[in-house]
């Protein structure tokens, strides 16, 4: 009984111990609480100021942003329709023939008159020596028409040597036979030799008549060899400019570029055949280069040469070129085209036009290394 009795006092002293604990528990636990409801009303309250500042600087900087945009807009010309220009040369063979070799690569810088391509030239040196060869044979004709020309005129003065022999013969036989129609008149001769005397007259005449004849004949051999002479000297000269023509012919074998620059991609191998004028390659110049902007005719009602140009580059974002306008074209692009627009006819459809803007870039020297033939462009013109 008494064990009991200990035991029912002491489960009576741990119940009331644990519910001291319990109090003492629940007391700290609602003395904490407090503080962490303070702390997430704090935490509220600054996420409640802090969103209307960040909205509040959101705007600020999107309507600069935007002033800024309609801004440019209204006192700029801008597009994109812009490209980088410069002088683009083909190198094209004036005679046809095989290639023989190549002195330059694609892509190589060459200087003008430099040699870049050399055409076989054996068929062309044979040619020559065939001309040559004819000269040679024109110039022993020449020759030849003067020799005859000497001839004719020594035939010449012996037909002159004749008619004078033949004119006194014919005086003589004149004087004979007159003086024996006298003679036979008084009967001192025969009629035998009257007639004798008669016939010698007549003889005499016909060899001055003949005379006469070589004498023309001879006369005209000499015009003939003059004629000949020229014509031997024209056909010479022919010959001769044909020589000059092929010795022409053979230095344009050698192909020189026309001028500096660097070279596009080589179209030809060695051995292959081509064509004079057909395209070997194209030389790019290197040292000038400008920008065509396509501008809507809308928008160049402000430009004139002079005005000042802002230019950027898509290959180079980050360079700031500056330039001027240089020219503005009297015809619209598609007037250039291969077949212009005619609006006489069909159905009428009006389409913005574009006008070509020549600018002339500043400080080229400096960005030689970044410009390129055909690179995109951004322009933008002040026009406030």
């Amino acid at each position: 009984m008494e064990e009991q009795a200990v035991l029912e006092q002491s489960k009576a002293s741990n119940a009331r111990l644990a519910d001291g604990q319990g109090k003492v528990f629940g007391e700290q636990k609602g003395s904490n609480k407090k503080p962490m409801e303070q702390q997430a009303s704090e935490t509220k309250k600054k996420k409640s100021l802090l969103r209307p500042i960040i909205l509040g600087i959101v705007l600020i900087v999107g309507g600069i942003i935007g002033y800024n945009k309609i801004s440019f807009a209204l006192t700029h010309e801008t597009t994109d329709n812009a490209q980088v220009e410069t002088q683009i040369i083909p190198v094209l063979p004036r005679v046809s023939g095989y290639v023989k070799s190549i002195a330059v690569g694609d892509y190589d810088s060459v200087k003008a008159g430099q040699l870049v391509v050399e055409l076989d030239d054996e068929e062309l040196q044979t040619q020559l020596m065939q001309m040559e060869a004819d000269y040679k044979a024109a110039e022993a004709d020449i020759l030849n028409a003067k020799a005859s020309l000497n001839n004719a005129a020594v035939s010449l003065k012996v037909n002159k040597g004749d008619i004078s022999l033949s004119e006194l013969k014919l005086k003589q036989a004149e004087e004979d036979y007159q003086r024996n129609k006298n003679l036979f008149a008084d009967q001192a001769i025969t009629k035998k030799q009257l007639d004798d005397s008669r016939y010698a007259l007549e003889v005499a005449t016909q060899q001055v008549n003949n005379s006469n004849s070589n004498y023309n004949a001879a006369d005209s051999k000499i015009a003939i060899s003059e004629a000949a002479i020229q014509k031997t000297q024209a056909a010479l000269g022919i010959k001769k400019a044909a020589i000059e023509q092929q010795k022409l012919k053979i230095s344009y074998t050698k192909i020189y570029a026309p001028q500096s620059g660097k070279l596009g991609k080589r179209n030809i191998t060695v051995g292959q055949y081509v064509q004079a004028g057909s395209p070997l390659f194209s030389i790019v110049n290197d040292s000038t280069y400008w920008i065509v902007a396509n501008f809507k005719e809308t928008q160049i009602k402000k430009f004139h040469p002079g005005i000042p140009v802002n230019i950027e580059l898509d290959a180079y974002p980050d360079v700031k070129l500056a330039g001027t306008v240089e020219s503005l074209s009297d015809a619209t692009g598609a007037k250039f085209s291969l077949l212009p627009p005619d609006n006489a006819s069909g159905n009428f459809v009006k389409v913005t036009q574009r006008v070509p803007v020549k600018i002339a870039i500043e400080n080229i020297n400096k960005y030689k290394d970044i410009l390129r033939a055909g690179l995109s462009a951004y322009i933008s013109v002040p026009t406030k």
